[in-house]
């Protein structure tokens, strides 16, 4: 019995002492170097160990504030995170650099870290800054001060103003395109399909189904009626014979016909035009049975004449997307104008003053 109690106090003196190692925070410091000349930087490497889940706060200054009187502050690099037993630990490690322009013992200062808001601290580090041994018997071997020497190219400091400036470009150049654009009047957005030229002839039986469809000839529109025929007539001519019945009188298209087509075929398509000519412009009344008749020798002439063509190829057709002329159109645009002139200002200011930065 002694011994199992034994067995069991042992295992919670273990256990306790797990939870207290994983619990337990450690914070290094260590310098570069023990000591460095006026004017160089010296190297400080902060280590924390704490557990995994812990809230770590690492210390900052700003740049040229000085830490301790003598010392001042350079920069700091990001802080490194490392995982350790199986992921339960973490290890931050960053970098700090300082530099003095005294020679003197220095005291550096202790490294204030807090982890979930308890405050731990460093060891103490001394740094020795030396100077320069002049020789006064030797007047010769002094020296003025050198040139001030420019520092190394380095991309990453440039990457920025890089990519803003090429932003600034493309905003520039889609401003200035718009612009032009609207100033000639001109649509901002073009697009281009494949489409299928049919002949002639089919797209005016698909007309003159159209108006059988919709059954114009019954109605008392006379007028309506023949306008239609007429034009896909006229429609089909042009396309057929290459000239252009749609700006030609009826006498002047019957007389360009009648070098290529038969007698009987132009009688019938003289008797069509003369009736249309007499219902558009003498409000001539038609029958039911003359319109049918005239839409019969419509579709004759046309079955006569047609010439059927070989398959073609789609052929490029353009599509223009027109803008409304509106208002409330011509208002938007001038304020997606204005905005981006603004964003465009704004990008240029930025690069600006980037670059005046990174040549100080």
């Amino acid at each position: 019995m002694k011994q199992i109690r034994h067995y069991i106090a042992l295992t919670i003196c273990c256990l306790m002492c797990v939870v207290k190692v994983n619990a337990q925070v450690t914070v290094d410091a260590k310098l570069d170097s023990a000591d460095i000349y006026i004017g160089q930087r010296i190297g400080m490497t902060l280590e924390v160990s704490a557990d995994a889940k812990s809230n770590v706060e690492l210390p900052e200054w700003d740049s040229l504030e000085q830490v301790v009187p003598g010392i001042e502050f350079v920069r700091a690099e990001k802080a490194d995170t490392s995982f350790l037993n199986d992921g339960k630990r973490m290890m931050l490690s960053r970098r700090y650099y300082f530099t003095s322009f005294d020679s003197a013992l220095y005291l550096m200062p202790v490294m204030d870290v807090k982890v979930d808001g308890k405050e731990y601290q460093s060891k103490k580090l001394a740094l020795k800054v030396l100077t320069f041994e002049i020789d006064t018997l030797h007047g010769d071997s002094i020296f003025g001060i050198k040139e001030e020497l420019a520092p190394p190219f380095d991309w990453a400091e440039w990457e920025e103003v890089i990519w803003f400036f090429v932003l600034a470009l493309l905003i520039g150049g889609l401003l200035g395109y718009v612009i032009y654009r609207l100033k000639t009047n001109k649509p901002i957005i073009r697009r281009i399909r494949n489409k299928r030229r049919q002949p002639p002839h089919k797209v005016a039986m698909e007309k003159i189904a159209q108006i059988k469809e919709e059954k114009i000839w019954q109605s008392e529109d006379s007028k309506e009626y023949y306008t239609q025929l007429t034009d896909t007539l006229r429609n089909y001519i042009k396309e057929r014979y290459g000239f252009n019945a749609m700006e030609m009188t009826s006498y002047e298209i019957i007389q360009k016909l009648q070098e290529v087509n038969d007698e009987e075929a132009i009688n019938e398509l003289r008797e069509l035009f003369q009736t249309a000519d007499l219902v558009k412009f003498a409000k001539y009344s038609t029958l039911i049975n003359e319109n049918d008749r005239n839409l019969v020798s419509a579709i004759e002439y046309i079955n006569q004449t047609k010439l059927e063509e070989p398959e073609q190829k789609p052929q490029p057709e353009v599509i223009v997307v027109e803008e409304k002329r509106s208002k409330i159109a011509k208002w938007t645009m001038v304020g997606s104008i204005v905005v981006a002139s603004l964003v465009l200002l704004g990008v240029l200011i930025f690069v600006g003053y980037r670059i005046y930065m990174l040549t100080l």
